[in-house]
């Protein structure tokens, strides 16, 4: 798994996206390959990744009608702030989708 990872991050820095160019993403990423740290480090930058990454995911889930709602959980209060105050979002719009939130194959 880990070598997936450390493998598409290295597409990512050497080609870009259709979003983001690879130009881009050198100039803010810092290292050209991905360090990986076991879980049982319990590193606090993965830890706060894990926290905003996985209810981001199940609320592009959800939006999708890819998984069914579970009810009121704390990560759909973590979803409100990021839909809040973090998302990027069109500037004349004002819409997140397809800006600050995208579902990608």
């Amino acid at each position: 798994m880990d070598r997936k990872l450390k493998d598409s991050y290295s597409n990512l820095y050497g080609s870009g996206t259709s979003f983001l160019g690879s130009p881009i993403l050198q100039e803010r990423l810092t290292s050209r390959q991905l360090k990986v740290k076991p879980k049982a480090a319990n590193v606090c930058g993965l830890q706060l990744a894990d926290l905003v990454a996985h209810p981001s995911r199940q609320e592009v889930l959800l939006d999708n009608d890819l998984i069914k709602k579970k009810g009121v959980t704390f990560g759909q209060q973590i979803c409100e702030i990021l839909r809040r105050d973090k998302y990027l979002r069109d500037r004349k719009s004002g819409r997140i989708e397809g800006y600050g939130k995208k579902m990608l194959p």
